[in-house]
């Protein structure tokens, strides 16, 4: 509870016919201000990450959908691993709901897949792919974003390669070298190009493993990794758009040019009608 307190301090003093008299003001002092605007920064904060992971939620569900073979998590495993993630990270049901209303066109109005392609600091490429029931208010809301980052809509498709990514989660443990090897083992039997191992954000207990494999063996891939028990989890299979200039990587862009894409990047995801942001920095 906010209280509120006096202190007195002596604010001149005058000699008047030999008597000195003393004037004083008060000021309030409104001690719980601090703690209370602690409170919704905090508030606030928390705020905006719970929007990202329900953002962030609500655009897997529906690619789960959109790439998966149906909208039934019992045959979509992609689609079952994203909805696990979901609930378990405290998604309100109605924006689960949402999504999956969204996927399947069960909104009441049809959805458009379509795709947006922009150019940012002249050399980095931009892919947008976007779900929308009204085209011409999604091209408008992707132009806006796109002039106001200082980026133009260009034709920068011949910049990426179109690839199948399957992410899973691997658990760390005595025999984790073990596992991780048979795991790489059965993906590049499946037909996997290339893999790549990272930390797991939120977690100390496990680490990512990207594959990249063609488009037209996605599923073989993905149901490879997932087969045996050396996956903890299933993260994501999913078509992308994958930077076309291997000699690209490795190579640290100016951090200026780093902060202007990241920032269209986030005011582009922020648009519901987005599904992904691909990017040749990527």
């Amino acid at each position: 509870m906010l209280s509120l307190r006096h202190t007195t301090r002596p604010l001149l003093s005058l000699v008047t016919f030999g008597q000195r008299s003393t004037f004083t003001t008060s000021s309030c002092v409104w001690s719980g201000h601090n703690k209370w605007s602690k409170i919704r920064h905090n508030k606030g904060a928390q705020d905006a990450k719970k929007s990202i992971i329900n953002g962030k939620a609500h655009r897997d569900i529906v690619v789960a959908i959109r790439g998966g073979p149906s909208a039934d998590p019992e045959t979509n495993t992609t689609l079952a691993a994203v909805l696990k993630r979901a609930r378990s990270q405290g998604v309100p049901k109605q924006t689960i709901d949402s999504a999956l209303k969204k996927a399947t066109g069960d909104g009441g109005k049809g959805s458009q897949h379509t795709t947006y392609e922009a150019m940012i600091e002249g050399t980095v490429g931009v892919i947008v792919e976007c779900l929308t029931d009204n085209v011409t208010r999604t091209l408008h809301n992707i132009r806006d974003i796109v002039t106001s980052r200082g980026a133009r809509l260009a034709p920068v498709a011949f910049m990426f390669n179109r690839k199948g990514c399957v992410r899973v989660a691997v658990e760390k443990g005595e025999d984790f070298d073990s596992r991780l090897e048979q795991l790489i083992d059965s993906a590049f039997e499946a037909e996997a190009e290339d893999f790549e191992q990272s930390d797991l954000e939120d977690s100390t207990t496990a680490v990512e493993v990207e594959f990249i494999c063609p488009p037209t063996v996605l599923t073989k891939v993905t149901a490879a990794v997932t087969a045996s028990n050396l996956a903890k989890e299933l993260l994501s299979s999913e078509l992308i758009y994958k930077s076309a200039d291997d000699s690209a990587h490795g190579v640290t862009p100016e951090e200026e040019t780093l902060e202007r894409v990241s920032r269209l990047v986030e005011s582009l995801e922020a648009d519901e009608d987005v599904l992904r942001v691909w990017t040749t920095l990527d």
